[in-house]
């Protein structure tokens, strides 16, 4: 039987690109896709990308774009907030970050008001 919450949930969302794994990533790794996004790497992003990894690592996934990209703005409150993530990730905080860091995408992250502006 199907779950309605489920697939309702998953409209929308971007294919995970889970095929790297937490385990395969590193900081090459994030360099060689940091470059497909056009990203120079600085320490700043590399703050970013290691704050999720280990936000992951010890909580598993986020529920959903929101969630990361408010967990995000509360962790670097102190460097201006959500601009600041926007300015280190044009495209969006939630969906750069993580794909840079080789983490799945969250739920809804493919919506632009929740950190995302593909």
């Amino acid at each position: 039987m199907y779950d309605i919450n489920q697939i309702i949930a998953n409209e929308g969302v971007p294919p995970a690109d889970d095929s790297l794994g937490l385990a395969e990533w590193s900081e090459e790794v994030a360099q060689r896709l940091a470059d497909e996004e056009n990203i120079a790497l600085s320490k700043e992003h590399w703050d970013v990308i290691h704050f999720l990894r280990d936000h992951y690592q010890r909580c598993g996934p986020c529920p959903s774009g929101r969630a990361v990209l408010k967990l995000l703005e509360e962790n670097f409150i102190r460097h201006g907030n959500k601009k600041y993530l926007y300015h280190l990730f044009p495209r969006g905080p939630v969906v750069q970050a993580c794909k840079i860091a080789g983490l799945p995408q969250p739920p809804y992250s493919a919506d632009a008001s929740f950190g995302s502006v593909m």
